[in-house]
């Protein structure tokens, strides 16, 4: 499969929240965004992740080395402050959501971060053209955390410990906007092609809207390319 990068894409760079974190989104990312949609069409999908609430498919190499030819170009050592120079990824899928609402354990409830380190970043590549939602970033309300590194790890798990329990533990459902626990800060909106980049260590979730259909087909359900990225 090859995949051609856009010469006309958009790029753009926004902050969030109160502690402004960085977030670099790129419309229109690639001209044939429907040869991945094809591809994730004949691809064997598998339910291997305790966390994530639908099955994934490892994405082509041919992906892989467009997106790191692309994110090297951009300033992405300045927006997100990194400390190294070469990109590389630990991890690039694609993904479905598939869990329905009720089914959810308590860490897929409520936003989460994937990784303490300042130097990790992940991608969303949104490749869905229904109103699917997009990805939203959050504060902890008890302790104002907008992300949560290796300093700030063991108050925040003590603060949902102490929380947990009580009438504002969300019992099911997708979390999507302002919640006893949680304030959203953004909210990015899943446009088909737009890839979206942000720190590993914020607390964030998917907008899964209340009336979504859970659909395990790549062509009608959610399809996203979700990507860690190191600096090294």
């Amino acid at each position: 499969m090859e995949l051609e990068i856009n010469p006309n894409m958009q790029i753009s760079e926004s902050f969030v929240g109160n502690e402004k974190l960085p977030i670099l989104v790129i419309d229109n990312f690639l001209q044939n965004p429907e040869l991945l949609v094809e591809h994730a069409c004949q691809q064997h999908f598998e339910y291997n992740s305790p966390f994530y609430p639908g099955p994934r498919a490892i994405a082509p190499k041919s992906f892989q080395l467009a997106l790191l030819n692309t994110l090297q170009q951009q300033p992405l050592h300045r927006l997100f402050e990194l400390n190294g120079g070469k990109l590389s990824l630990t991890l690039c899928h694609y993904s479905l959501v598939t869990t329905p609402a009720n089914k959810l354990k308590l860490l897929q409830r409520i936003p989460h971060f994937d990784s303490p380190e300042h130097n990790a970043l992940a991608a969303v590549l949104y490749l869905f053209k229904q109103d699917f939602g997009g990805t939203s970033f959050y504060r902890h309300n008890k302790t104002t955390f907008e992300y949560i590194n290796a300093d700030r790890q063991l108050t925040y798990y003590q603060s949902l410990e102490s929380e947990n329990g009580s009438d504002n533990i969300p019992q099911q459902g997708y979390i999507n906007g302002d919640t006893p626990l949680f304030t959203r800060i953004g909210e990015q909106k899943g446009v088909f092609n737009r890839l979206i980049v942000y720190r590993r260590n914020a607390l964030h979730s998917g907008s899964i809207p209340a009336d979504f259909n859970f659909s395990d087909e790549p062509l009608n359900g959610r399809l996203t390319i979700s990507s860690f990225i190191d600096c090294l």
